[in-house]
């Protein structure tokens, strides 16, 4: 990903049914071309600056207003207070409780159904704890890169391409082991937030990815709260799928 811009077009191709996964396309222009039923999914819109435009139209503002009327409480996510970051954690903890209920009153195994090759349920909440292990305990409590990830959590694609060791991580025993590691993350942060101060997040932390980039608590904070609503979303959309295929058979 990333790059100078290489100035490539396309003219008149047929790109009707295209997935493009990992894939930096921003500042890209799409003119005089249907998009009709165009899907795009992007984890990190919304950030300050950020834009897209639809037929002249910046649609982000709209976007992020219907994803906070979606899930309440995912408002709260870029909180600057103790407080509102406490809030925001009980917000998104509600949330994702809804879910694992959910993916209960599910038949055995669906938990582990990949749905048009994303994560399973059972994946996503690993991945949650790796971010966990990434923002709390090694960009804020300071825990040695090496020490720091529980053998059960689950890298994002490119951890081994950047170069990062794998071989710390080893698949859960079983979907109980998952949700036990999980809920001893939730109650980490938690813990952590309960007896954060306002002061407290100005303090530097370390950015885990790029550590020569300057970084403050705050910033890791909201990261581990991004992490949480954005694969909430992607597994209520994955749920509804697997419910709708169950209904579909029924």
């Amino acid at each position: 990903m990333g790059g100078e811009q290489d100035g490539r077009s396309f003219v008149e191709e047929d790109m009707v049914g295209a997935r493009f996964v990992r894939c930096d396309l921003s500042s890209a222009v799409v003119r005089g071309s249907a998009v009709g039923g165009l899907e795009v999914d992007d984890p990190w819109l919304g950030r300050p600056g950020d834009s897209l435009v639809v037929n002249g139209v910046d649609v982000v503002p709209f976007v992020e207003a219907e994803l906070d009327r979606r899930f309440p409480g995912r408002s709260l996510r870029r909180a600057t207070t103790a407080d509102g970051l406490r809030e925001a954690w009980v917000a998104v903890c509600a949330a994702w409780d809804d879910a694992l209920a959910r993916a209960a009153a599910l038949p055995p195994g669906s938990v582990d159904v990949r749905v048009q090759g994303e994560w399973s349920f059972a994946e996503t909440l690993r991945h949650l704890v790796m971010a966990t292990d990434a923002w709390l305990r090694v960009s804020v409590l300071g825990v040695a890169f090496e020490e720091a990830f529980h053998p059960w959590g689950l890298p994002h694609a490119e951890f081994a391409t950047d170069g990062f060791d794998v071989s710390g991580f080893a698949d859960a025993p079983s979907y109980d082991a998952v949700l036990a590691v999980r809920a001893e993350r939730v109650a980490l942060v938690r813990d952590h937030l309960a007896g954060l101060g306002d002061d407290d997040l100005d303090a530097p932390a370390l950015h885990v990815w790029a550590p020569d980039v300057p970084r403050r608590v705050l910033q890791s904070l909201h990261t581990i709260l991004a992490e949480e609503w954005e694969h909430l979303r992607y597994a209520q959309r994955d749920l509804a799928a697997i419910e709708g295929a169950r209904e579909g058979t029924e």
